[in-house]
């Protein structure tokens, strides 16, 4: 028995011995006939392995493909529903009190009141609306919710009716027309521009830009990529320059260069800072020097997130240069959409557009009727 287990434990000794002999650098051909039972196993395992590398190679372009997919699915969605989409935020708090069988009472009046100031419809548009409707129910004109808010819808409408007035421009005109964007900053002035002169290129107008934005750093920058991108000339100076010099060479350019529409940048300024707003005045009376009757229109761009200080912006600039239409931008990332109801019953100022996207054809013109079905969810007839 003893002999028996050391005769095993020198095998056991000499084992490891004879692995790195198996394996020479230089005798493959040796390796090969003296250990044919140990090839196999790698063998199989780098076919193994080259049996998933196929499989890897066609699943490494998916990611890839995926992203240059993702910008077409917007293009598929409808005015409504692009404008539904980005007034949601606004209108569910308004639409969904009435989802259900509902009683008219005064704790649903006073329910749609608050919510009316929440969304920042303001104070004296909100009290028009629930007297109004309290007067109906009065009446016996409204029977339950749905009949109350058919008639907030009709009450919303009529608010809105008196501003709703695109902005027209002459087909051909003689000389240049003008339009003169004001703001703060920040509120997408210059990209709505940029999205206005795509818009009226579109329709076979000669633009011109002029980069009167000289305060703002990368302002004259951001105005020319516009530009470029869609083929339409900036007139520009430094950073720096005089605002109404430059205002005052594009016009000249445009009038030499026989152009149909003239859209002026200006410097973003703050409401309650007097001395920048003087500098829209003087810009104004620069322009008619060349042109009497020059701005033609005045846009005061307003953030619709910055609900009723986007009111209090409106009354300081109408201040300083007659304001002659409004642009709403940013509607879809905010609840307080109510402002437009606010501004139309304080300022009664045209609303020209209402931006609704990122997208250069999300900046429409306002519609009162499609304004108030999207922002309460209600589909109307193409």
């Amino acid at each position: 028995m003893l002999g028996l287990f050391k005769r095993k434990k020198k095998q056991l000794d000499t084992t490891p011995e004879a692995t790195p002999v198996a394996t020479p650098a230089t005798a493959p051909e040796s390796v090969a006939k003296t250990a044919p039972e140990s090839l196999p196993t790698p063998q199989k395992t780098d076919a193994a392995i080259t049996e998933h590398l196929p499989s890897l190679a066609t699943e490494a372009p998916k990611p890839v493909v995926q992203p240059v997919q993702e910008p077409t699915p917007p293009k598929k969605v409808g005015l409504f529903a692009r404008l539904k989409q980005g007034l949601a935020r606004t209108g569910s708090g308004l639409a969904d009190l009435f989802l259900g069988s509902r009683k008219i009472d005064d704790e649903l009046l006073e329910e749609l009141e608050t919510r009316l100031l929440i969304a920042d419809v303001g104070v004296t548009a909100t009290r028009e609306i629930i007297a109004s409707l309290t007067d109906k129910i009065d009446r016996k004109q409204l029977k339950d919710s749905d009949a109350l808010f058919v008639a907030l819808k009709e009450e919303l409408k009529r608010l809105l009716q008196p501003v709703c007035l695109p902005l027209v421009l002459a087909d051909k005109p003689l000389k240049p027309q003008v339009i003169l964007m004001v703001g703060v900053n920040g509120v997408g002035k210059t990209t709505t521009i940029g999205k206005l002169a795509k818009r009226y290129q579109a329709e076979g107008r000669k633009v011109l830009l002029a980069a009167g934005d000289t305060f703002r750093a990368a302002a004259v920058e951001q105005l020319q990529i516009w530009g470029e991108r869609n083929a339409v000339p900036v007139i520009a100076q430094h950073t720096g320059a005089d605002s109404a010099s430059v205002v005052f060479d594009a016009l000249q350019a445009a009038q030499a260069r026989k152009i149909d529409l003239l859209i002026a940048d200006t410097a973003g300024r703050l409401h309650n800072k007097s001395n920048l707003m003087e500098e829209l005045a003087k810009v104004r009376r620069v322009l008619q020097k060349l042109d009497p009757e020059a701005p033609h229109e005045v846009l005061l761009v307003l953030d619709a997130a910055t609900g009723q200080n986007a009111l209090a912006q409106a009354r300081e600039f109408n201040k300083s240069i007659p304001i002659t239409g409004l642009v709403l931008t940013k509607l879809d990332g905010t609840a307080k959409g109510g402002i437009v109801f606010a501004l139309a019953r304080e300022l009664n100022i045209p609303v020209r557009f209402i931006g609704v996207g990122e997208q250069a054809d999300d900046l429409r013109d306002f519609d009162a009727d499609s304004f108030v079905d999207a922002l309460l969810a209600i589909e109307t007839k193409p």
